[in-house]
């Protein structure tokens, strides 16, 4: 594949990508900013459009600007939305370490983390298949709708304003010294 036939494909690619309604839902409530996520998506998947391992300053020229950007911007970009991604997850660990998804409020986060799962295989399923008839585009039609509407209400905070207790979480998991473990010179 050529060059600009390859640039051409993953810029196409992308486009689609983030004009999806639900990918734009998603890239709003993030903590990645528009320009980290186009530079992690063509990081992680380019090389799957091209068929080949493609090297940075290679990557650097598939963003959407037209002039792309150079190698260095390129992985300082990557590298920011790569921190931003661990920073998240590891939130999410403290959460649950802390005892906050034990509490109901975080339910509707979780359903729509499953449907989410769903609507994304059964778009897969259907795509894949030879034909997709008129009722799977609008079955996922009606799927999208509904999951655009769940996923702006919940990317209000006023959603997790319940009061909870983390306490009794945090304290269960964590054991009182006792005076034998104690020495001198600690």
């Amino acid at each position: 594949m050529k060059k600009t036939q390859l640039k051409e494909n993953v810029q196409n690619w992308l486009i689609r990508l983030t004009s999806d309604p639900i990918i734009k839902i998603l890239a709003k409530n993030s903590n990645l900013t528009k320009i980290q996520l186009e530079t992690l998506l063509i990081d992680i998947l380019a090389q799957n459009v091209s068929g080949k391992t493609l090297k940075y300053d290679e990557k650097a020229r598939f963003r959407l600007i037209k002039a792309g950007v150079s190698r260095g911007s390129f992985n300082r970009t990557l590298k920011q939305a790569r921190k931003n991604i661990i920073e998240a997850i590891y939130t999410i660990l403290l959460l649950g370490y802390l005892g906050v998804f034990d509490s109901t409020s975080l339910n509707p986060y979780l359903e729509i983390s499953h449907r989410l799962k769903t609507y994304t295989d059964m778009y897969k399923d259907v795509f894949q298949g030879n034909q997709p008839s008129e009722e799977h585009f609008r079955i996922i039609k009606i799927l999208s709708g509904e999951l655009e509407a769940s996923l702006n209400v919940l990317s209000n905070p006023v959603v997790l304003s319940e009061k909870r207790d983390v306490t009794s979480h945090s304290r269960r998991n964590i054991r009182e010294p006792k005076t034998d473990d104690m020495t001198v010179g600690e």
